[in-house]
């Protein structure tokens, strides 16, 4: 039987990695929309809810990319930072970064990860996993050298970090699935494209 392509829609460099080593077969390819616009015509309750983002900017990457490749299992995926009831985007530079990383310090935020499945533009699966991390109360000389190091590399995460790093060193507390925080629930993906034929069994 022939397995269905799996497309990821997506830019990330962290969830490519994610599936590359996890033995997955795939192409990546960028959805082609502007997230912004996407968040501001939510209605003003779904905007403010972090699950809900995520959610629906992952299903409309997937969909996106769908509507070109119809019988390929399209995985979109979005993730969420919330920081006592206040969501945050990606950072533009590193001056950016710094007030992110400022904001979050000796504080604990949560990071929503969304995937969904896409096929003939349908959707066929969904998923959202929450992580809560803490932040340590470093120093203004660990940010500025932290900085240094890891720009421009860390713009492209919303916590303006990358945890499988570096960016271990920022925190004091963390829980839940590493392959959330970096931005995919990845175990239930591989068991939801297991149920749909695209890995064996």
């Amino acid at each position: 039987m022939t397995r269905p392509e799996v497309i990821l829609a997506s830019g990330s460099s962290s969830r490519r990695a994610m599936l590359t080593a996890a033995g997955i077969a795939f192409t990546a390819i960028t959805p082609d929309i502007d997230e912004d616009e996407l968040r501001a015509k939510m209605p003003p309750k779904m905007a403010a809810e972090g699950d809900a983002v995520a959610g629906h900017l992952a299903e409309r990457k997937a969909l996106a990319v769908s509507a070109r490749h119809p019988n390929a299992l399209v995985v979109g995926c979005d993730q969420v930072l919330v920081c006592e009831g206040r969501l945050f985007n990606k950072a533009a530079d590193e001056k950016a970064a710094g007030v992110t990383l400022r904001a979050l310090r000796g504080r604990t935020h949560e990071l929503i990860s969304a995937a969904v499945i896409a096929k003939g533009e349908a959707l066929t699966w969904r998923c959202t996993d929450v992580a809560q991390l803490q932040m340590r109360m470093f120093s203004d000389e660990f940010l500025e050298d932290y900085l240094r190091a890891e720009v421009p590399d860390i713009l492209g995460s919303v916590g303006c970090y990358r945890i499988e790093g570096r960016g271990a060193q920022l925190f004091a507390h963390v829980e839940g699935d590493q392959f959330t925080i970096r931005g995919l629930p990845l175990i239930p993906l591989l068991a939801a494209l297991r149920e749909q034929g695209a890995l064996t069994s």
